[in-house]
């Protein structure tokens, strides 16, 4: 009798997870019918190619995140957008406190308000450099009552309220700086724009990238990019695919092993020395290496800096890579100034 009993709920157990599988299958197959539709669009969350579209799932070429099937709301808008900026004071000047203001806009329509959306768990990043990009900057700004997004601007000699990164700054020299504006309007693309600042004071000493940077060491790491078609060169209109080796103390250390940072184990910034072109890349984790998977829109020297966490500290490792002109690939990548 008791066995009869076992064999009874073994049967009827069995039956209630086929059916569970079943259903789970079938809305499975449901979801995969429902993205793969006829017709259906698929587009890079942080829009790195502004606007492009692909017939089929897979990875964006730049920044290596997931395709997205796109949404109706999504293709129906198409607002230009921009960031307003303003400085308090309007002249901004080393060694003395101040405040800007980035306030997302649509041209044309000035005066609608614009929310915005989480993106890497904030809703705006905003990437600070000097002109000759030797100075970087990767801070939050926060959201004010006037709509506008705002960064403190510290005295010579006042600390900052919780570390760098957060939604303060302080410029160390006079000159000409850029502010790349990155942020998603609910309902819309990924935007980045382009802000040239003035800051008065005595300019610092202006330094020149004209050579590759493969290897950096920062805080005790030491970060090696690995040459690529044999001579540590990139190109343009192909995905470069580019292995960051990391070692502490002469021993490898693995980036999974990392704390999350934005919702990523790394982030990397690379800009161009003359033009300003901005790429903005996730390396994955991948055999105990890094892994970098991007597609460069436009030749020349690109200074970088990637970013990772241990131990709730941030690490800012920098690097200069050269790229070569390459060949246009069949449907190739048109030029894009974002993530």
């Amino acid at each position: 009798m008791k066995n009869m009993l076992i064999a009874g709920l073994a049967l009827a157990l069995s039956v209630v997870v086929f059916n569970a599988c079943k259903n789970d299958h079938s809305q499975h197959k449901a979801q995969t019918t429902e993205a793969a539709a006829p017709g259906t669009k698929y587009i890079c969350p942080m829009n790195c190619e502004k606007g492009k579209t692909y017939d089929q799932p897979g990875s964006c070429p730049v920044c290596h995140m997931d395709l997205e099937p796109m949404k109706a709301e999504v293709e129906a808008n198409k607002a230009e957008y921009f960031t307003a900026f303003t400085a308090n004071p309007a002249q901004l000047e080393v060694g003395k406190a101040g405040m800007m203001s980035f306030t997302p806009k649509i041209k044309g329509n000035e005066g609608a308000p614009v929310p915005l959306d989480l993106v890497h768990e904030k809703k705006m990043h905003l990437i600070l450099v000097s002109d000759d990009l030797f100075w970087f900057d990767h801070i939050h700004p926060e959201f004010s009552a006037s709509g506008s997004y705002d960064i403190k601007v510290l005295a010579s000699g006042e600390n900052f309220t919780n570390g760098r990164g957060h939604n303060e700054t302080r410029f160390e020299a006079g000159g000409k700086y850029w502010a790349f504006t990155d942020y998603k309007p609910t309902g819309g693309l990924n935007q980045v724009n382009k802000t040239e600042l003035a800051v008065a004071g005595a300019p610092a000493r202006t330094v020149a990238y004209n050579q590759p940077k493969m290897t950096t060491t920062v805080d005790g790491f030491t970060l090696t990019m690995e040459a690529v078609h044999g001579g540590g060169g990139f190109t343009t209109g192909s995905q470069q695919h580019i292995p960051v080796t990391i070692k502490q103390g002469g021993k490898p250390v693995d980036p999974a092993t990392f704390e999350n940072y934005l919702g990523e184990k790394a982030h990397l910034v690379l800009v161009e020395v003359a033009s300003k072109e901005f790429v903005h890349t996730h390396p994955s984790a991948e055999g105990g290496k890094l892994d970098i998977h991007t597609t460069f829109a436009k030749p020349g020297t690109y200074r970088g800096w990637l970013q990772f966490q241990t131990g709730g500290k941030v690490h800012t490792a920098d690097f200069v890579v050269q790229v070569a002109e390459g060949q246009a690939t069949s449907g190739g990548h048109e030029g894009h100034s974002g993530h």
